[in-house]
This record gives structure tokens, sequence and C-alpha cells, in this order.
């Protein structure tokens, strides 16, 4: 990765290579490493990176069935608190719609004007964020994964990943911190809430390079959906039903991503790793079932998904045994659990990295732990 590219990072720009710029997989061995080149040359040549859009109307056509069946079941139940259920039908939806905008973000499903209409209407209209936002802070989270400080996912977050971290944080965060091992997954609740706050701070600020168009498609998911639930529903019904479906939502979303990277290697600083260690290293896979392939929307294969941002999510599956033997012959650690491992794995490693602020002392200047 070249020096620019770190340097955009840090200045908030979206990075030349990951989500909207330079495909890895399209790379030259000079911009992302020999090691890596290898590699991709054995996935293209397999028709993997090939877009499927066929495949994705298939997806697209589910995904609004489950949407619709879950409105029609509004109406027709009304003002009656069976509607809970619903709410959290719909925030399920609700995550499954992002798995779309997400796809679209990384080119993976559409290329051009068609990517950008799919993004905004799933993350704008129908989740109430910003699609703009959104793609450029996951691009350089994609860059520079589980970097404390190029990565914002990490840096967004209360919870700490390194002791390093504990001194930005005020007393209530630091209290956080401290229990940080159950917190972390109770205040998931909050997720989608932040995220479309965010949202709203970044139209505000104008960081999006259309703000009209995004902060129209925005208040028009405000309106509809405040206007719906308060039309059908009691106001004392409505809010509780508001706040369960985001709930579920920003619970849902939490559960995705977190087994992603949390407990992997941490890094800092300059970034030395080439793409692929510096993808393989910080990314956790879960092991795949037909189940699990369907409520995290191809995200289990995190460590393919790393490696090769713009692939279809129906072929990470078949990349996955191609990337594991390359890695085997390398001698790159490649790690894969089950679902209830990954999420044991993440509270371990929040409960350690805590351990120093539960004590009453920081860690040694500059301390992390991986």
């Amino acid at each position: 990765m070249q020096a620019n590219d770190q340097n955009s990072v840090r200045r908030g720009a979206a990075p030349r290579s990951g989500l909207v710029g330079l495909d890895p997989a399209e790379a030259t061995a000079a911009e992302v490493g020999a090691h890596f080149a290898e590699l991709a040359r054995e996935v293209r040549s397999a028709g993997l990176l090939r877009l499927k859009p066929r495949r994705y109307y298939g997806r697209l056509a589910f995904n609004i069935a489950l949407a619709g069946a879950g409105l029609l079941a509004f109406f027709l139940i009304g003002d009656s608190w069976w509607q809970l259920p619903v709410a959290v039908w719909m925030g399920l939806c609700a995550g499954q719609s992002a798995f779309m905008w997400h796809d679209a973000g990384h080119k993976a499903m559409f290329r051009g004007r068609a990517a950008m209409a799919m993004g905004r209407f799933h993350a704008n209209l129908f989740n109430g964020v910003s699609y703009g936002w959104w793609v450029n802070h996951h691009n350089r989270h994609h860059s520079f994964p589980n970097n404390l400080d190029l990565d914002p996912d990490i840096g967004r977050r209360t919870a700490i990943f390194s002791m390093s971290q504990y001194a930005r944080r005020n007393r209530r965060q630091r209290f956080i911190v401290r229990h940080q091992r159950t917190l972390f997954f109770v205040l998931l609740v909050l997720e989608s809430y932040k995220m479309r706050r965010t949202s709203l701070l970044a139209l505000a600020r104008r960081e999006l390079r259309q703000p009209w168009i995004e902060g129209l498609l925005m208040l028009a998911n405000v309106v509809i959906y405040l206007g719906a639930v308060f039309l059908v529903l009691s106001p004392l019904k409505a809010v509780v039903f508001i706040a369960v479906q985001q709930a579920v939502l920003g619970v849902y979303f939490g559960l995705i991503f977190a087994p992603n990277h949390k407990g992997m290697e941490i890094r800092d600083g300059e970034e030395s790793l080439d793409w692929l260690e510096r993808q393989v290293l910080t990314s956790r896979n879960i092991r795949p079932t037909p189940l699990v392939d369907f409520l995290y929307g191809g995200l289990n294969y995190q460590v393919e998904h790393h490696l090769f941002p713009s692939m279809p999510r129906m072929n990470l599956k078949h990349c996955r045994p191609i990337v594991q033997d390359y890695c085997a012959r390398k001698g790159i650690p490649y790690r894969e659990v089950g679902v209830v491992e990954s999420y044991r794995e993440v509270a371990t490693f929040l409960h350690e990295v805590s351990e120093p602020a539960r004590r009453g002392g920081p860690a040694p200047a500059g301390a992390t732990a991986a």
C-alpha cells in the first residue's frame, strides 16, 4: 500500500484500495505484494471474481418478500401488542437489507450507477443510514483492519481493544470498559441508533458528496417509518415497536460483525504487512452451514471477503478451500471456528484487554493485547 493511501486514510478520505477504488485482486504485485498476487491469479483463473447479477436478483426478490410479509402482518394486526413479534421480524429484515447495501458498496452485486442506486435504496431509504458515510468508513476499515490508528471500526467504539486506548475514555466509558465482556454485547441494542446518528452528523458536517440526495432519502425513511407506525399504533405501542425493532436490528448488526475481527491480531501505526497477511491475520471465519451462510449474509467467510472484497457473496464458499490451501502452503495462520466459539473468543479477549482497568492500574505505555 502506498504512503499517500495511508495519509488519505488519516485525513478521512477513501483510500484507493478496497471498496470504491483499486480492487486488490486486480492490482499489480508491487501494489499489494507478490504474496497476494499469486493467490489472486488462482482465484481469478477459477472465475470467482466475475459478477453474478442474476443470482442477486433472486436474493433481492427474497428480501422484498420477507419485508413484504412483515408489512402485511403489520397492517393486518393493527393496534395490538401482537405487533412486537412483527417488530422483531422487521428488525431481522432490515439486517438482511443491510447485506444488500454492503454488497452494493463493494461492487460485488452491480457496477456503476446501479450499485449506487441499490446502496442508497437499502441504506438511506430502507434503513435511514447514509450510504456515502458508510462506504467511506467501511473502505478505511477494509484497508487497515484492526489497526488502532487507521481502522475507524475500532476508533468509534466505547470498548477498548488495547489498554493504550483507556486514557482517552471518560468516567462513564471507563465503567463500560471495566465490564466490557458483557456490556459490549448489551450495548449492541444501540448500534442502529448510533449509525443513524453518525449519518446525520456526516450530513450536517457536509462530509457527503451528494448531501441533498442522501438527506432527502433519509428524511423519506423517517417520514414513512414514523408515519406508518404512529398511524396504525397507539403512541405507547408505537414507541415500543420502534424500540424493539431498532434494538433487534442493532443486536443483529453487532452479532454479525463482532466475530469478524475482535480478538484477532491488533495492529497500530504504519502498516508493515502486505495485503494478504494483513487481512488473514486480523480476520476470523465462522464455520459455514446453510443457516450460518444465510444469517451472516456471507460475512462468515470473513477471510475471503477481506482478501477479495468485490467477490460476489455466493462465490465466497468456493474461494474458501483455495485460500485455506494457499495459507497452509505458505504457513500463514487461518482462523475458523464455530458460532458459539467465535463469541466466546470475543468475550474472552475483551475481558483480558480490560483486566488492568479492573485492577485499577493502567497498562505500560504502548502495550497492546493481541
